[in-house]
């Protein structure tokens, strides 16, 4: 009987220092994970600005091939000419309606 209890208090002991081992491994990769976790997030949002730039820079490059005359842009020419006349339009609105 005693000697029943005695394997199952080291059974127990072993169990619970294994619980420790796995719990500190696991805070250790929680926490190399986390700094994973901002690094790729810092990247992802260097990347999405520079996704944004290139979107822009290449918006402008096809508005510059339309002013150039190049055929292929010549819808998106048409079609940045229309907003801004609109844009303008709004703007004399506005002037109008407030009495300047």
């Amino acid at each position: 009987m005693l000697q029943d209890l005695e394997n199952n208090f080291s059974e127990l002991e072993r169990k619970i220092f294994l619980l420790q081992k796995n719990y500190k491994n696991l805070t250790e990769r929680l926490s190399d994970l986390s700094v994973e976790h901002e690094e790729l997030k810092t990247k992802y949002d260097e990347e999405r600005r520079r996704n944004q730039v290139l979107a822009e820079e290449q918006k402008n490059i096809k508005l510059y091939s339309a002013i150039s005359g190049n055929p292929e842009h010549n819808r998106l020419m048409k079609n940045h000419i229309n907003r801004l006349v609109k844009e303008i339009d709004f703007c004399i609105a506005q002037l109008q309606n407030s009495g300047l």
